[in-house]
């Protein structure tokens, strides 16, 4: 199969109506509008076999999971998705493999009616590169930088599941096949197949003052915001939202806080706000409060405790 064989057969039924894509794939460029008044969120990430995902994982899990890590970074910005690019490099065509990758991709895209608008196929080691974009309005975006002293601090939904998802997903690859309890079950499909919180985003628009989505870790994460606006915050580790259907609560704090991978939001509202935060149709937990001093203070129902984590990063 020649490589645009492969597009006309796999990708190109990706394509779907969109007034803001004059033309997508099949020529060199595609042609993509910007209704007046909003302007464009655009968020690429690439993903390796063997650095972002085992080269076991499921096409159709893969998929999936590839472009939801892209739109969770439009929910952290607010943004309505519009169109998103494809790069895939793999070491040979294989026709199941691409069959179930486009079921997974697909799955998630129909959602949004989300069209696949150009990209890239080339022959290598197995990669992923997914560029999407969004639509804002002009003078709207939830950004790291406008967190302001006073505010909460809102996370939307458990954290700490995916990291311990990626852990039982690790032991499955050494260890006897054995049943897994349905927990556990439910553990890996956080670390899997996560739901970005893209509904949330936009409704977050006119009510927060910062946000960012969790990939690296609470503390991580949590410090670009900190970082970017020049504050400080305060954090109550008792309040960190934990799943009940896991019951290691002392690993789980530290998945939460340093794990990575959940792809919730968390976000910073005013107290004036709060009152419409709370009207939302979302999951939304307190955790703490930024403060004026400049660095992140943890605390459980002990006292202060120490931050020892950093998150996940590449070259470190």
């Amino acid at each position: 199969m020649s490589e645009f064989e492969l597009i006309q057969s796999y990708f190109k039924p990706l394509q779907c109506d969109s007034e803001a894509v004059d033309l997508g794939i099949g020529d060199d460029c595609a042609l993509l509008r910007c209704p007046t008044g909003y302007r464009v969120a655009s968020s690429v990430d690439t993903l390796v076999a063997g650095t972002h995902f085992f080269p076991s994982m499921p096409a159709e899990q893969l998929g999936y999971k590839c472009l939801a890590v892209n739109l969770s970074d439009l929910a952290a910005m607010g943004a309505k998705p519009a169109w998103f690019t494809l790069a895939l490099t793999m070491p040979e065509v294989d026709t199941d493999w691409l069959a179930a990758f486009v079921t997974g991709l697909s799955s998630l895209a129909n959602q949004y009616s989300l069209p696949l608008v150009g990209g890239d196929t080339t022959r290598g080691p197995l990669s992923i590169t997914i560029q999407v974009q969004g639509l804002l309005p002009i003078n709207d975006a939830l950004c790291r930088h406008g967190a302001q002293i006073g505010d909460g601090i809102y996370v939307s939904g458990t954290l700490g599941d995916a990291a311990a998802g990626l852990q039982l997903t690790q032991q499955a690859i050494t260890a006897p096949p054995r049943s897994l309890t349905v927990a556990e079950q439910y553990a890996i499909s956080r670390f899997t197949r996560p739901s970005p919180r893209v509904g949330l985003g936009q409704a977050l628009l006119p009510i927060a003052n910062a946000a960012i989505d969790i990939s690296d870790g609470l503390i991580a994460d949590l410090q670009h915001i900190l970082t970017a606006s020049g504050v400080g915050a305060e954090l109550q580790q008792q309040a960190i939202p934990l799943s009940s259907r896991l019951q290691d609560a002392k690993q789980l704090y530290h998945d939460a806080l340093y794990g990575g991978e959940d792809y919730e939001l968390c976000y910073t509202v005013a107290k004036d706000k709060q009152q419409q935060l709370e009207s939302l149709p979302f999951d939304s937990y307190r955790i703490g409060t930024i403060i004026a001093d400049p660095i992140l203070k943890l605390y459980d129902e002990r006292g202060r405790i120490s931050v020892t984590g950093s998150g996940y990063d590449h070259f470190r």
